[in-house]
């Protein structure tokens, strides 16, 4: 025999409840209020008001956005490829292109030829000009403080 699994009031087990639906049996319309959508971790008064948080116009210092605000520039790049038996590392050097979340690309000045690296196998880049490099967070804070490793 099959049972429900205990659910304390009001849990939908993550499924949307519909501000209101028609019972097909009676015809009758019931209305449900869904209270709104706050963001976990949100900040909230003693009388349960949602105070509004700022969102940094720059997530953080992620290597794909470093590498975004220095399009252009020529690098070298570090890459190792575990399990391959012809090489496990190897050296790209041109021209940033693009940068994405899983992925590089960067092109031969000489020959033109595009090259698309995976992050995953990414190590390292070594540039021979100073990078462009944006501080998250704005300019007199304080960086929250994180342990070591």
């Amino acid at each position: 025999m099959f049972t429900q699994p205990y659910r304390p009031a009001g849990y939908n087990a993550g499924y949307a409840v519909p501000r209101s639906y028609s019972s097909m049996s009676t015809g009758t319309t019931q209305t449900s209020t869904m209270p709104p959508q706050v963001p976990v971790g949100s900040p909230m008064t003693s009388t349960g008001t949602v105070v509004p948080t700022q969102t940094p116009a720059f997530e953080q210092s992620y290597i794909e956005n470093i590498l975004r605000l220095n399009l252009g520039k020529i690098g070298t790049f570090y890459m190792t490829y575990e399990n391959n038996s012809e090489w496990n590392a190897k050296i790209f050097k041109g021209v940033l292109e693009a940068a994405g979340r899983d992925h590089i690309i960067i092109s031969d000045p000489k020959t033109g030829v595009r090259t698309m690296l995976l992050m995953v196998n990414f190590d390292y880049a070594t540039f021979d000009e100073p990078l462009k490099y944006s501080y998250p967070y704005a300019s007199g804070s304080v960086p929250p403080t994180r342990g070591c490793c």
